[in-house]
């Protein structure tokens, strides 16, 4: 059982304010609770009912985590879910997720793993499913790094920790300005913007080095960072236009498509 004080703490990781001030989160769900257990991530404490206790107990011997029990009633009011989850992870934060501009921190040339790698660098991204959905995404596609400027939505978000399914533990994420970033890099690797007026992102030669950069979900890319795109990409539409087509794409969307075709050029694709 849960004292009314815990249950407050833990429900109130569901703001910002919170979240920054203590420096955890919250998580749940079996597999992705599973894959933090597994992580480098420390967890603080796990909140779940007796029966995932029971059927969980191998994964948690030897892994020194407090283990609460908790009734079905309690997991309503601590989570984030309309439907609650039987277990749900108070988490620390990683300190890598935390920086607050690892371009402050470089010198005049790209360090190795953005001259050697693929990375992709969100602006403005302010969906919460958008943003765990490409983490997965670049989980998915075997990137490791993705950047995302201030303005984009929290990391620790619960939407975000629930739609990067566990992916958060194995690519790191960075908030930082993105034009200091995009400048250092200018001239030393390619700077891939997915852009309206671009040019056909299967008509490339795309690299298996360099940044690809998605925009906002409405406004696209910021008009400061536009001059710092080396190759700009579209993906065509083959819509029929006597009937009409989509607008756009969904941000989330348009990154796994251009990330497949970096992978399919590039023969990483299994």
């Amino acid at each position: 059982m849960l004292s009314n004080n815990q249950i407050k703490q833990i429900a109130a990781l569901k703001m910002k304010k919170f979240r920054e001030e203590t420096d955890q989160f919250i998580a749940e769900g079996h597999k992705l609770v599973l894959d933090l257990i597994n992580s480098k991530y420390q967890i603080s404490g796990i909140y779940a009912i007796p029966e995932w206790i029971h059927s969980n107990g191998r994964e948690l011997e030897g892994k020194k985590i407090p283990v609460l029990e908790t009734t079905p009633n309690e997991m309503k009011r601590i989570s984030a879910l309309s439907t609650p989850s039987p277990v749900l992870a108070v988490v620390k934060m990683e300190a890598h997720h935390l920086a607050n501009s690892p371009s402050h921190h470089l010198t005049n040339s790209p360090p190795h793993h953005l001259t050697n790698s693929l990375s992709l660098a969100l602006d403005d991204i302010r969906d919460p499913g958008n943003l765990g959905t490409m983490i997965r995404i670049a989980d998915w596609f075997g990137i490791q790094t993705l950047f995302c400027s201030p303005s984009s939505v929290d990391l620790y978000n619960p939407k975000v920790i629930q739609a990067s399914m566990g992916s958060i533990t194995r690519v790191k994420i960075f908030y930082t300005e993105l034009e200091p970033l995009l400048k250092l890099v200018s001239g030393k690797i390619r700077v891939y913007g997915a852009l309206l007026e671009g040019d056909s992102l299967y008509g490339q030669n795309l690299s298996n080095e360099g940044i690809i950069l998605i925009g906002n979900e409405s406004r696209g890319i910021s008009s400061r960072l536009i001059p710092l795109i080396s190759h700009r990409i579209f993906i065509p539409a083959y819509g029929n236009n006597d009937n009409g087509k989509a607008e756009s794409l969904n941000a989330s969307m348009a990154a796994a498509i251009i990330c497949a075709e970096f992978r399919r050029q590039s023969g990483i694709m299994n």
